[in-house]
């Protein structure tokens, strides 16, 4: 119960764009689909995307969405928000369980700060709003993590150890991790696990997290779908997700996503936003305090995930979310504990890391102006006065910070973090007009869809948020194809490149197109500007 107030300001912070963003791409979009299909077939097994197979990630996620879908019922499939409601409950259990983590060791003005500086970050609240894997991930890896700082610290501080039931837990989150996202909850923890004893000289603290019974459970958990997909898919989806997605991004940079080692260190000044504010004071009274054990797990922790995903060529800014949790429980010591022993953290360093907070702010702050102006939207009176008063709360966690007054500045900064989210959800995104193609290109469609018509045919523009919203019998094909597709007649949407090969193809045919309406604006998955016509096809003149 005591921690209803963090629950209460993240819901806050992240229903307003949860609701109003319409269906990304193109992961979201994916994700969401392919989950939407497997309760139209009922096959819970096989991943399909469209006509095709989606053999990239697991099927964790697609089973949590699907549950979503089920439970919302056939009338609301179809809505976006349906299957971000996945993201949403994991991003608040991988708050509570760093809450929960803190409380154990720490204060509880500690374990709220920690977990509202985690919640409020706006990479970690970009995740949470979103059809995708990573707020699902980053709860099975804060829970497993807490098995491992129970061992670690009944081994360092003669601690409590693990109960059997807590420690069966933390493998069966090491489990569910697997089933998200494969391996990679894996490698966060062997890096912890390695960075630790290393430093320790020491792996003996590991016997506390009955890793023999517990990799049995999580293999218990991963095996029957890990089997039956290997015969369903003949092998296909191992060769594709472990040979060609994961082995790629490790070996080289996938998807034009490479990038040299310092990324994530650029990146933080905006994607760990407002916590900041007091990241590099808390790193300096960390490195100074490594002897005791809690501090030295979360080094260990948050250094050894950095490093790992710093040296791996393929880089997305949700790759380092992992070291966030370490991070943000940091910072809320540095801010609750380490008045007395802070003899390492000068006026200068808090100078650096203020300036840092509020070139994040202003970043954030020049976004919510900049991008309705850019994009399709205006600029009015809610929209000035609540970016003016969330870049205030900025401010003023600034100043408070020089003071050196620290909960003020905490309260400020999650405070303006809060604020912010809300002026991005409920005024910023519904005015990208000019962003959102596949929407008004669906209700083109809707509006203009006589009974008895085929499926829509689309070319030219085929992003997936478009399949999504027009549902899975879509039909997607080449120009010169799609005027076969449409057969005696129909709706096809037709991107202006696309549209001479097509309605020669029509003609050719002889049938006849006739233009309804148009969309445009810029996809920006590639950056271009598209104009989208929806054309009816019907037989032409004997």
């Amino acid at each position: 119960m005591k921690s209803l107030p963090v629950v209460a300001i993240l819901l806050l912070a992240w229903l307003p764009a949860l609701a109003n963003l319409p269906p990304l791409d193109r992961d979201e979009s994916r994700f969401a689909e392919a989950s939407h299909q497997m309760v139209e077939t009922g096959n819970y097994v096989d991943i399909r995307f469209a006509s095709g197979p989606r053999y990239n990630k697991p099927i964790g996620i697609y089973w949590l969405q699907s549950l979503s879908a089920a439970l919302a019922g056939p009338a609301r499939r179809a809505r976006i928000w349906v299957y971000r409601i996945p993201s949403l409950i994991a991003g608040m259990l991988a708050t509570l369980f760093l809450y929960a983590a803190a409380r154990r060791i720490a204060s509880r003005e500690t374990a709220v700060i920690s977990a509202l500086f985690l919640g409020t970050t706006l990479l970690f609240t970009a995740e949470c709003v979103i059809a995708t894997t990573d707020a699902a991930l980053l709860a099975t890896v804060v829970a497993a993590q807490s098995l491992l700082l129970r061992a670690y610290l009944a081994a360092r501080r003669s601690a409590e150890p693990p109960t059997t039931g807590y420690a069966m837990a933390g493998w069966v989150a090491v489990g569910f991790g697997i089933l998200i996202k494969g391996p990679i909850i894996l490698a966060v923890l062997a890096v912890t696990i390695i960075a630790l004893s290393l430093w320790d000289r020491d792996f003996s603290w590991l016997k506390e997290t009955r890793a023999l019974y517990g990799a049995a459970l999580a293999l218990l958990i991963v095996l029957p779908w890990a089997v039956a997909i290997g015969y369903t898919s003949h092998g296909t989806f191992y060769e594709q997700s472990l040979g060609r997605d994961f082995t790629a991004k490790i070996f080289e940079g996938q998807e034009s996503h490479g990038a040299s080692p310092g990324y994530y260190l650029v990146e933080t000044a905006v994607a760990f936003w407002p916590a900041t504010l007091v990241l590099l004071p808390a790193l300096v009274w960390a490195v100074a305090q490594r002897r005791d054990p809690f501090v030295r797990f979360l080094l260990a922790w948050s250094a050894g995930v950095w490093l790992l995903f710093e040296f791996i060529p393929t880089k997305l800014p949700h790759y380092i979310l992992p070291a966030y949790p370490a991070l943000a429980l940091l910072c809320g010591l540095w801010i609750t504990r380490a008045q007395e022993t802070d003899s390492g953290s000068s006026q200068t360093v808090r100078n650096a890391s203020a300036l840092l907070f509020v070139i994040g702010a202003a970043a954030v702050a020049v976004g919510c102006v900049y991008l309705p102006m850019r994009f399709g939207g205006r600029l009015d009176a809610l929209l000035i006065s609540g970016t003016a008063l969330a870049s205030a709360g900025a401010a003023a966690a600034a100043f408070f910070l020089l003071r050196n007054n620290r909960l003020k500045a905490a309260g400020a900064a999650i405070a303006s973090a809060l604020l912010f989210d809300v002026v991005l959800g409920l005024i910023v995104v519904p005015q990208l007009h000019d962003l959102w193609l596949s929407p008004p290109a669906a209700k083109l469609v809707a509006d203009n869809r006589r009974a008895g018509d085929a499926p829509p045919v689309v070319t030219g523009y085929v992003e997936p948020s478009l399949v999504f919203l027009l549902g899975p019998q879509t039909r997607v094909a080449p120009a010169a194809q799609a005027a076969g597709e449409t057969g005696r007649g129909g709706l096809a949407l037709v991107e202006k490149r696309a549209a001479p090969e097509f309605l020669s193809g029509v003609a050719a045919a002889g049938r006849v197109a006739k233009a309804l309406g148009y969309v445009s604006g810029l996809d920006y998955s590639i950056g271009r500007k598209e104009q989208i016509t929806l054309y009816r096809v019907m037989p032409g003149a004997r």
